[in-house]
């Protein structure tokens, strides 16, 4: 099942025959057996669905739920041996800690009660009277379900029953709906028990749940910034290509200079008492380590690749004619991003149900708790692979119909006869014939996807994508595709490497644009709430979402500029110009490639002039 980076040497006695290359001659089903294994995977993901759905309560997490088994918003079902559960709790939404001022854990469980109500008491209540007066006036019960408010002030055992005196004031927080204390000591009390000492992911989810509208705020922003740069590549131009990288120098400038300058606000802020505002201190140095090393790799290999401007925009100019002759292939990141979000609900959805699986137990006083079940923890890995595999294998669909629609009209005789639904012809061709090629390759390319540098980026993420465009070409399996394609492209490396990587990280950029831009517009949204939630995570997801956005809708850029050179090379291999075997590439790009030759042979031979010219120098006898 390995896929070799190189191709295997063959011993004296037996030399392999070189491949030929045959586009579009046949078809067949290729790597089948992974597609049989993606289902397996997909059989073992429908059952922690299921067992997710059935063991767990997503709406405790979203909503915040009591100490009688009760989540607070919804309607609920009774649990066994508890007789404050089961009751209806749509109209009282918030949570209320009977005794937020004295709060603190023992064995694990909070000391005080908590309780559903309709709001929050906003003004301190100083007797039993005024917390009698406030459910009466507001339909807001402080005391426990059992006890009718007519009864606070006339019981016995109202004062376990109810809040202890006085009951501060608060306000509702977008932390799991909970009723905040707004006293300096209360506030302070609070804060340090139910944050402090709740669990890392507690705390992540806390984060998302809380800046929920922000992030989809910025997700959109992301997919605004990449239909943006969709638009800049169509038309792209070399005084925008000027502009494009003086906005993006701009932009890496400017958000390192917001991240240190954030991360100096923090440090020397002396109201940081939480855990949260610690963690948001630590990852913001981590971001703006992080993004100083990048800014600085990105400066240097601009600084570096700037003399090829101009034949990156006669490259993008090749590139925008092909997309011109099959314009749908501009609509593939649509129906990608719409599956992607899909998928990305889906898999959310059965992570909070995860992470609230749990059995009731009910405990002394008729309170519930609930307890892990056992064998939860690994399968928040499966679910893990889950997520990344299968968005690989919706990205590697695109690149494969991308890559299929180009090779139809590259390897069509008659250029004024075009073929008919390019882009329909390669998605029934990618469903019929190479599913398990997708599979195959989206695998592993996300196995070696986590270590890649920037660099590793741009010099192998030609190999997957050319292996998607050799399987369209020869129906062959992914493995086979990849050495196939290595091979060739080695052979012609001399034509197109070096305009062809420019023009890979002139993509690149565009994705770090999006990725730059939206993070600023996170670090401007998130930055007004440092003290409840930890919203450096929510920040990173948006980045890295914001990235795969930019993927899905720049990649066909990208898709196409690769398979355009393998179609090339395939037509150096198989055709030599004559009237018997014409080249299949049209006058336009057969001109570009003469002038990147005469490009590289100028070069060249500055290179052996300059060489010379020294050599000269060294061998002249002084006098």
């Amino acid at each position: 099942m390995q896929c070799p980076g190189v191709p295997h040497l063959a011993s004296a006695e037996r030399t392999p025959r070189p491949r030929e290359w045959r586009p579009q001659l046949y078809r067949k089903c290729t790597d089948t057996t992974w597609l049989l294994l993606f289902f397996l995977f997909w059989t073992g993901l429908m059952f922690i669905t299921g067992y997710s759905v059935a063991a767990g309560a997503t709406g405790r997490l979203l909503f915040g739920y009591d100490s009688f088994g009760n989540v607070c918003g919804k309607k609920n079902s009774p649990v066994e041996g508890a007789p404050l559960s089961g009751q209806d709790m749509t109209l009282k939404k918030h949570v209320f800690f009977m005794n937020s001022c004295n709060l603190e854990v023992k064995d694990v469980r909070l000391s005080s009660a908590v309780l559903c109500v309709s709001s929050c008491p906003e003004e301190q209540l100083d007797t039993l009277e005024e917390v009698q007066l406030f459910a009466d006036n507001n339909g807001s019960f402080l005391c426990v379900y059992s006890l009718n408010s007519i009864n606070y002030t006339r019981d016995p055992n109202a004062d376990s029953l109810c809040p202890r005196l006085p009951v501060p004031p608060s306000k509702s927080f977008p932390l799991f709906n909970r009723c905040v204390p707004q006293t300096p000591e209360c506030y302070s009390m609070f804060a340090s028990v139910l944050i402090n000492d709740v669990d890392i992911l507690h705390r992540i989810l806390s984060g998302i749940m809380s800046g929920r509208d922000k992030i989809l705020g910025l997700c959109l922003f992301a997919l605004a910034l990449s239909l943006g740069m969709t638009f800049t590549f169509r038309f792209i131009t070399t005084l925008l290509v000027h502009i494009f990288i003086a906005v993006i120098v701009s932009g890496l400038l400017f958000v390192c200079g917001v991240l240190w300058w954030l991360y100096y606000d923090y440090t020397h802020d002396l109201s940081i008492e939480l855990d949260t505002e610690r963690e948001n201190m630590k990852c913001l140095l981590g971001f703006a380590i992080l993004s100083t090393v990048i800014t600085a790799v990105l400066l240097g290999l601009i600084f570096v690749l700037r003399k090829r401007i101009k034949l990156t925009v006669e490259l993008f100019q090749v590139i925008n004619k092909a997309i011109s002759n099959s314009p749908f292939l501009l609509f593939q990141p649509l129906w990608t991003f719409a599956i992607l979000i899909f998928f990305w609900v889906f898999w959310v959805a059965v992570l909070l149900s995860l992470g609230t699986a749990g059995a009731a137990r009910v405990i002394e006083g008729g309170q519930v708790e609930y307890q892990p079940l056992v064998g939860i923890r690994y399968m928040w890995w499966y679910h893990l692979i889950g997520l990344i595999w299968t968005s690989e294998f919706i990205l590697a669909c695109q690149q494969m119909t991308v890559a299929g629609a180009l090779v139809t009209r590259y390897f069509n005789r008659n250029k004024n006869d075009p073929p008919d639904r390019p882009v329909l012809w390669s998605l029934s061709i990618l469903f019929c014939y190479h599913q398990g090629t997708a599979i195959k390759g989206s695998f592993l390319i996300t196995a070696t996807r986590i270590p890649r540098t920037i660099l590793m980026y741009i010099s192998s993420g030609l190999k997957g994508k050319n292996a998607y465009a050799a399987s369209a070409i020869n129906g062959t399996d992914f493995c086979t595709s990849a050495q196939d394609a290595l091979k060739l492209l080695s052979k012609n490396s001399s034509h197109f490497t070096s305009v062809n990587c420019f023009g890979d990280f002139m993509i690149f950029l565009g994705k770090v644009l999006v990725v730059c831009f939206t993070v600023f517009g996170g670090l401007m949204a998130f930055n007004y709430n440092r003290a409840l939630q930890v919203w450096a995570i929510p920040l990173l997801l948006v980045a890295f979402f914001a990235y795969l956005v930019a993927h899905s809708f720049l990649s066909v850029f990208e898709t196409v500029l690769d398979a355009l050179f393998l179609c090339f090379a395939v037509d150096l291999e198989t055709n030599d110009g004559s009237s018997e075997k014409p080249y299949f590439m049209d006058q336009e790009f057969l001109s570009f490639v003469k002038r990147i030759n005469r490009v590289n042979a100028a070069r060249v031979q500055g290179a052996e002039r300059s060489l010379r010219n020294e050599e000269g120098m060294e061998l002249q006898p002084v006098v």
